[in-house]
């Protein structure tokens, strides 16, 4: 079975079709620039327009960088406030004529993770977080995913957790491995201390440059880089809407 999966980010919106047989996508993935102002009828538009691209005609799984409850978007850091109150799934349906299922987008690169990654057979308290134009969060107890959970958020220093440790920030501030690995271990100190996590997996593209900076975390929690990295968050959307097809 396939499925198209896609991920809305802060800067791109990417897709492809999905083989949820083996978790692998099933073409090269299709990426357009998040329009900027990054609002909602626009980002529609780019979402038909993947749909257009694959020629799709059935359900499509849909992340979405913020809080998602019953598919009505309750938060907007990194995207246009016009988000927040949008059905979400209503709208894409609108613009592609096909049932669309929207969740968070760390959830989603979470739940790809635990199925077919990294994360696969690992039991207990599973943290997966991805760093990228901010930090997002995933939370498994025993496999089952708590979401929403925005851990990116927790303040460090005065400062959301994801203004001083995200992969943006580094660039941003032209930070060296070291220094961003500093900050970054404070904030999975942080987690640590609140979880007790058994696992932390790291994903975002960051995630395949890890030898440069897990050699600086001092952690008591095992901590390994994501497997599926840029993709897992097309794989997880798809993943999300199997139940629509």
């Amino acid at each position: 079975m396939q499925i198209l999966g896609i991920d809305i980010g802060g800067s791109g919106v990417k897709g492809a079709p999905v083989d949820l047989i083996n978790g692998k996508l099933a073409t090269d993935r299709f990426r357009i620039p998040t329009p900027q102002p990054s609002k909602p009828e626009l980002v529609a538009k780019v979402v038909a327009q993947i749909a257009r691209h694959f020629d799709w005609n059935g359900p499509i799984g849909c992340t979405f960088p913020a809080i998602i409850r019953h598919g009505v978007i309750k938060s907007a850091a990194n995207v246009d406030q016009d988000w927040i109150g949008v059905d979400a799934p209503a709208l894409f349906l609108e613009h592609t004529g096909c049932p669309v299922r929207v969740l968070n987008d760390a959830d989603a690169a979470g739940v790809a993770e635990m199925e077919f990654g990294a994360g696969r057979g690992r039991m207990g308290t599973v943290i997966m977080l991805t760093l990228g134009t901010g930090i997002g969060s995933a939370v498994f107890v025993d496999g089952v995913l708590v979401p929403n959970t925005e851990f990116g958020h927790i303040e460090v220093r005065g400062k959301d957790a994801e203004h001083r440790a995200s992969d943006r920030i580094r660039k941003e501030e032209d930070l060296s491995w070291k220094a961003w690995a500093k900050r970054l271990n404070e904030f999975l100190n942080r987690m640590e201390f609140l979880l007790s996590p058994d696992l932390f997996i790291i994903g975002g593209g960051v995630s395949k440059k890890h030898e440069k900076f897990f050699k600086y975390l001092d952690l008591e929690t095992e901590i390994i880089p994501a497997q599926l990295r840029n993709e897992a968050g097309i794989v997880g959307a798809a993943m999300a809407a199997k139940d629509l097809a």
